[in-house]
């Protein structure tokens, strides 16, 4: 299908739109075989983390403090990298997890294990670099944490992505590194549905806004197009409502006015090409319909907090963390 009102093909599901357009750069995969008692703290940090639960039961210490128990087959996707805590019950000692003994099997993949009494927790997880970074509105919209429960019952194929990253771990190939990254981007998106299609019990923000189809679309067309000149009025003819009546519905789902949202949009996907594509500054003031570098740059710096100069050619997400 093809919206009339956009260049690029709009398949009608706004997840599967938005998810387009949310990408990993990078993945470190690793396999930790947890013997009781035990506990891990993660810090925070800028990139995704995800956590799938392989044998046995285990309890994960939420961002705001909260223990919840964990299932095995559960899965946990923080998509902002927010500080928490695993462990194999909430009055485990728990130690950072630069503490732990970690063995590199290969670049990006670690294998890690304690030196408890008893048997305890398998663990899978991953530390993922998305395209977009913690500070775009998109990931904003996202809860700390996105927790599914029994993902390897309504998602089958997850046993086979983990056992296929398991291979590529072991077989060291090459183009191992690419492979793994996009079969834990797989593995993401995964984690997402399932949890977008369970009772996560969210009625705002950005579960609304990808249950709703008539703002999921109009989001999914701002996601794929950043560069085109939105306007209140096109949107709206998008959705098939009034001005008013877009704007109003709009700003109640996503939590901010529609032209708002997209120059925020803008100016992250602007960072983008300053940073990573290390495009001049003058170059993406004219993909954005700038009539000015100065111009761009006065909304760069409104919206972001730092001109544009501070961005460019500063790399990607790895050298975010340097």
């Amino acid at each position: 299908m093809l919206d009339r009102s956009s260049k690029l093909p709009i398949t009608g599901d706004p997840l599967t739109d938005i998810l387009r357009g949310l990408r990993l750069e990078g993945v470190r995969y690793g396999r930790c075989e947890m013997k009781e008692p035990w506990g891990i703290e993660f810090p925070s940090q800028e990139a995704a983390h995800f956590h799938f639960i392989g044998r046995k039961d285990c309890w994960l210490k939420q961002p705001d403090g909260e223990w919840v128990e964990m299932k095995a087959g559960d899965a946990v996707l923080l998509p902002s990298g927010a500080a928490h805590v695993l462990a194999s019950d909430p009055q485990a000692q728990t130690w950072p997890i630069a503490g732990y003994q970690v063995s590199e099997l290969c670049r990006n993949v670690y294998c890690l294990s304690s030196e408890g009494r008893r048997p305890g927790t398998l663990l899978f997880n991953g530390v993922m670099y998305f395209n977009l970074d913690n500070l775009h509105p998109l990931l904003g919209m996202m809860p700390a944490v996105m927790r599914t429960h029994g993902l390897d019952a309504q998602e089958p194929a997850v046993a086979h992505l983990l056992d296929a990253m398991a291979r590529e771990v072991t077989m060291e190939r090459v183009g191992a590194g690419g492979i793994l990254a996009r079969l834990a981007d797989v593995l993401a998106a995964t984690i997402i549905r399932a949890w977008v299609e369970g009772d996560c019990g969210d009625s705002a923000g950005w579960i609304a806004a990808v249950r709703d189809r008539d703002i999921g679309r109009v989001l999914a067309a701002i996601h794929l197009e950043p560069h085109r000149e939105w306007t209140v009025e096109i949107l709206a003819r998008m959705m098939g409502a009034s001005r008013s009546g877009f704007a109003e519905r709009f700003t109640g789902i996503v939590g901010q006015p529609p032209l708002k949202y997209v120059t925020e949009v803008r100016m992250h996907q602007a960072r983008q090409w300053l940073s990573r594509d290390r495009l001049k500054i003058s170059v993406v003031a004219s993909r954005l319909g700038y009539e000015s570098e100065a111009a761009f740059s006065r909304a760069f710096k409104r919206v972001i907090g730092a001109p544009p100069s501070h961005f460019r050619g500063r790399g990607g997400p790895e050298a975010a963390q340097a």
